[in-house]
């Protein structure tokens, strides 16, 4: 619903984009949005699914038309918005300028204040925590332990017997709640860790591939406040994470072109830790980005 009166407090000492401006600029952001997303509707369209690349579009659940939907982010007016299909989407609000637009960042935080505080500090204080790089990916693998069937109808790369010898030879130390809570549950009690939904923001840290898969979601959850690019952003980095999450698997990827990175091997764990440290580089630097688009978030 947007509002038919002047936001003053959402439009103060808001940028102003004219015309030509942002309208260049969602342009951009709705071609590279179709670019990411291509090979996923493509494949939709004739019924075939990818295990790598479909996952970010049924675990996440957030559609192509999602993605393809720009916002400037707070503190930026859209001159000349209002006769745009823009006046009538949620949390935009008339501006300071005749025909103006702003995101009505009051408005959103009056209303989702208490889901904007828990996004503002997952994102917070798993940037703050240092780094754990010693799980090698093996959470996939305690998915499959002792299992007969799988949740991905794909073939072990190592045979069951093989797989359940690799965890059996490791500690298991997965610290994220969404991919220990599919655990068989001969592997729950491996894990060092019981990670629950209440005890998340206390123990989130960016080693985890999974956390840093969840910057994108945490980017969706905000809406209008994040500007358009940040979430393109950090779908791209899901994407990427994705592939090595799979490829460091137990499954073979071999027919989707995914090179093993075997993790039961010296060279295969400094490979996943190599990729896992450049991933949480990324995703903080994310999690900054996006913090320092939010109106109102406390230092």
């Amino acid at each position: 619903m947007t509002s038919t009166a002047p936001t003053r407090a959402a439009a103060h000492d808001a940028v102003v984009l004219d015309a030509a401006d942002w309208q260049a600029r969602e342009q951009a952001h709705a071609e590279r949005a179709d670019a990411l997303t291509a090979d996923h509707r493509s494949r939709r369209a004739r019924g075939e699914r990818h295990p790598i690349e479909d996952f970010l579009f049924t675990y996440y659940s957030y559609s192509p038309s999602l993605l393809r939907r720009w916002h400037p982010g707070a503190g930026i007016e859209l001159a000349d918005a209002a006769g745009t299909p823009r006046a009538e989407w949620r949390w935009y609000a008339a501006g300071a300028t005749e025909r103006g637009l702003v995101v009505d960042a009051d408005a959103m935080r009056a209303e989702k204040g208490t889901m904007l505080g828990l996004v503002e500090r997952m994102l917070r204080r798993t940037a703050a925590r240092p780094g754990q790089f010693g799980c090698f990916g093996l959470h996939e693998w305690a998915m499959v332990y002792r299992q007969g069937e799988h949740r991905h109808p794909v073939p072990l790369r190592l045979g069951q017997a093989a797989t359940d010898e690799v965890v059996e030879a490791h500690e298991l130390r997965c610290t994220h709640i969404d991919a220990y809570r599919f655990f068989t549950p001969d592997a729950t009690p491996r894990n060092r860790f019981a990670p629950t939904r209440e005890s998340q923001p206390e123990i989130e840290q960016p080693g985890c591939l999974h956390a840093n898969m969840d910057v994108y979601k945490w980017a969706v959850k905000l809406g209008p406040l994040v500007p358009g690019d940040l979430l393109l952003d950090a779908f791209e980095l899901a994407r990427d994470i994705r592939h090595l999450d799979m490829l460091a698997s137990p499954y073979d990827m071999a027919p989707w072109g995914g090179e093993p990175v075997r993790i039961e091997t010296g060279d295969g764990k400094a490979e996943y830790v190599r990729r896992q440290r450049g991933f949480a580089e990324r995703a903080n630097t994310l999690r900054a980005q996006i913090l320092a688009a939010l109106p109102g978030s406390p230092a």
